[in-house]
This record gives C-alpha cells, structure tokens and sequence, in this order.
C-alpha cells in the first residue's frame, strides 16, 4: 500500500537540469510598509514614537535570489512607534528595516515610473516611511506608515557586453578571456542566464565582461530572452558584437542570414530597442575563423564591415536599420582556438581608456584660480 502512495502521489521522473532550476533572477516585487506609530498620553501631552522606516541598501556580491528566500512571503514591514506613557513621554522610535540588495537595481513603483536608482556599493534609498506618532495635532493617535508595491529591476552593471545572436561563440569567448566557465555547446540558447567574468592584466588592472543571452530577431519585442536580456546592455560602458562569420539559422523554419546580414539585424534590435545604445562605444568580432575558408570569406566582407553604409541597399529591408553603429575596432577571432584573444583583450582596455578620456570634462580656469588664490597680505 505505501509503495502505490508512492507511486501514484510521488511519481519518479527525470529530476530538472541544475543549471535550469538555479536561473537567474532579475527582477523581485516586493510589498513594504512603514511601522505604525505609536499613541500619544493626552493627560499629559505624551507624543508617541514614529514608526520605522524601510531602507533598501546596494551591497556588493547580493543578488535578487538571497532578497527572494530572505523574505519570502515578498512582504517587509518595519516595527511600529513606541506609545507614549507615564515613564516615557515621548515615544521611542520604530526600528528602521533595511533590505540589501544587489548593486544595479532600478526602484520602480506601480506606476512604472522609476523613482530611484542603486548604482553604488552603500547607496540607500527609503522605499517606506514610517508613520507619525500621536499627538496633539492628530488626537494623540499613531498613524500608519507608508505602504506601497515596488518592484526591483536588476541591471548588471560591466565594463563590457557581449551582444550576438545564440550559439555565436560568447561563452567560449568570455571563457577565453576570463576565468568564468559558462555552459557551452553548439546548439542555440545555451546561455539562459547572464555570466560575469573579469579580465585581468599584468598590472593588475581588472575589467569586466558580461556574457549574456542570445538574441533573436524580434526582441526589442520581447521575443525570446527580449528585453531580459537588452536591459541589462543600458548599464555597460561598451558593447561588444560577436556574429559568426559563416552567419546564423535560428531553426529550419527561419531565415538564414550571412555574416554582414547579422551585423544588420544586431544594430537594428538594438536601435529598435533603444537608438542611444547605438552611442556607445563598439566592438565588432567576427568569430570562428578558425575554419576552412574562413580566412577568405573575411577578406571578402571586411570592406563592407568598415562601411556599413555600402551594402544598406542589399540588405533585408526587415533587418535594415536606420541609424548605424560605428565600431571603433573590427577583429577576426577563434574564441575556441584562442586566436587573437590578446588583441581583443587589448582593444577593449583602449576603447575604454578613450571613452574616458572624451568624457573627461575640461577644468574651469576661472574657478581654479579661486580655489588657488592667495589669502592675507602679500609679500612685495
């Protein structure tokens, strides 16, 4: 009898994929609420404690995971006001409740308006306030804090992005380049979370590269990993396109596209999505020459590469974007082979040492001048 309960209530099947159960979240819904706060001592004119307040604090190395399984019911309140009384005329204030979370969040309320942003290590913003504690002016009578929904977007915040359509080699590039071991193999969608990985050079210096989900035509639609995958390009200071150099078929229902088609396609999803993205800082990689006749189908589109604006005319009219995106360095590479890694790992620190340098405002004389002048008598 207790095996066929077992059978029948608890049927044995193949157990979910870790890497498909562990995914990658980001984004959380939470409900807060600020502490009551406390009565007053109308005999005596007592005032009663504020309720608490609820933080949210960025901290490095959290992610929207542990926030999820730390508060699981998605409900965080803060403690209410101390009431007021004969021992103590004024109320003790309410413990604040702080949540951290990860760095890169976006404060959204049910609006969708965002009304703040997480961007540092130690940042805090007050999702919460706590209510005021009775007193003369509201009838000695705690009131409620405040209580809304918010919801907490995760951006990754990196150096670099790698953008690209499934199965274009990112993995194996990140790999390369970095100590990170993402899943990899040939078929498409194998990454289904963003990876993180950090490049380290000789003098120490560190730059991190985020490796995330494919996209596919359509997702500034929201098809496939969509804007999953396309918000988190918002936070990087450059982008890094990575396209086959024997182009891309998604499945044998859809379109095959050459090398030069997925350049098209890549710049129009982006553009589609959001056009100041095309702003940034780019990087193109054309992968896998490592194979046969590689070599000879580079030297053939390279020209068109570096001017994308030639070959508008025979490109699709669905992947044809309107505003092109200028890469400030075009580089063949086998991501599996190891070839020419250690340029790209070069370009990409000189592309951001650029980027810096144009963002770099020029110093106001006038005002350092001010700051640098003398004070008191002058010697004569």
């Amino acid at each position: 009898m207790v095996f066929l309960t077992r059978k029948l209530l608890f049927p044995v099947g193949k157990s979910v994929r870790k890497h498909l159960r562990s995914h990658f979240l980001d984004s959380l819904r939470l409900t807060v609420t600020g502490g009551h706060g406390g009565s007053g001592f109308p005999k005596i004119g007592g005032v009663g404690g504020q309720g608490g307040c609820v933080y949210f604090v960025a901290k490095e190395g959290c992610s929207l995971k542990r926030v999820s399984k730390d508060y699981s019911t998605k409900r965080i309140k803060a403690a209410p006001g101390e009431d007021s009384s004969k021992i103590r005329l004024l109320g003790r204030r309410g413990k604040d409740e702080q949540v951290t979370v990860p760095v890169g969040i976006t404060v959204i309320d049910d609006s969708g308006k965002t009304i703040g942003e997480l961007n540092e290590d130690g940042k805090t913003f007050k999702a919460a306030g706590g209510g005021p504690g009775g007193c003369s002016g509201n009838s000695f009578i705690g009131q409620p804090g405040q209580s809304r929904t918010l919801t907490l977007d995760l951006k990754l915040i990196a150096d670099a992005g790698l953008v690209g359509f499934p199965n274009a080699g990112k993995s194996t590039f990140l790999k390369a380049i970095s100590k990170a071991s993402p899943k990899i193999a040939s078929y498409p969608f194998t990454t289904i979370k963003p990876q993180l990985g950090i490049v380290d050079y000789t003098d120490f210096r560190q730059i991190s590269v985020a490796d995330l989900p494919g996209l596919i035509e359509g997702a500034h639609a929201n098809i496939g990993m969509g804007h999953k995958f396309l918000k988190h390009v918002e936070r990087t200071r450059i982008l890094i396109l990575i396209v086959d150099i024997f182009g891309f078929q998604l499945s044998p229902q859809h379109m095959r596209r050459n090398c030069l088609e997925n350049v098209y396609a890549l710049n129009r999803e982006l553009e589609l999505y959001d056009s100041t993205l095309l702003d940034k800082p780019s990087i193109l990689l054309v992968n896998k020459t490592d194979l046969d006749g590689a070599t000879r189908e580079f030297d053939r589109i390279k020209s068109q590469l570096h001017r994308l604006e030639q070959g508008l005319e025979g490109c699709p009219e669905e992947i044809r974007p309107e505003k092109l995106i200028e890469f400030e360095r075009i580089l063949p590479i086998s991501a599996r082979e190891r070839i020419g890694i250690e340029k790209v790992t070069s370009a990409i620190r000189e592309v951001l040492d650029e980027a810096a340098e144009e963002n770099l405002k020029e110093p106001d004389v006038e005002i350092l001048a001010r700051k640098n002048r003398e004070f008191g008598p002058k010697v004569v």
